[in-house]
């Protein structure tokens, strides 16, 4: 997977095309990944209200893009980039992501 949570993604396609956030969270649907961004395509859902403190009305949560509709922006250049594999590292193995414009590692710090 290229796009991990807490990564900066740049939206290329739908009614956001052009905005740019932070991965919330990566979840698996029905026609493969999608990734949730707070404030990017926001849909109405009407709530019942379902105590005497929650209260009814139409909220507006952040829905699913398909990862194919997004691109990481390399924290180096700032640009939209496509995501290269490097070697393993570390003690567990795990692959580099690296920046194919710059070549820099793309790190995410998710604390």
């Amino acid at each position: 997977m290229n796009v991990r949570r807490g990564d900066t993604v740049l939206v290329l396609a739908g009614k956001d095309r052009g905005k740019r956030g932070t991965v919330d969270r990566v979840e698996k649907t029905k026609r493969g990944f999608g990734v949730v961004i707070p404030g990017i395509n926001m849909a109405k859902r009407h709530q019942r209200a379902r105590s005497r403190t929650q209260s009814a009305g139409i909220i507006d949560l952040p829905v699913p893009i398909h990862v194919s509709n997004v691109q990481v922006v390399c924290p180096r250049c700032n640009q939209p980039t496509r995501i290269a594999h490097g070697k393993l590292e570390g003690e567990h193995g795990r692959r580099t992501r690296l920046c194919k414009r710059c070549g820099e590692q793309i790190e995410v710090t998710t604390k």
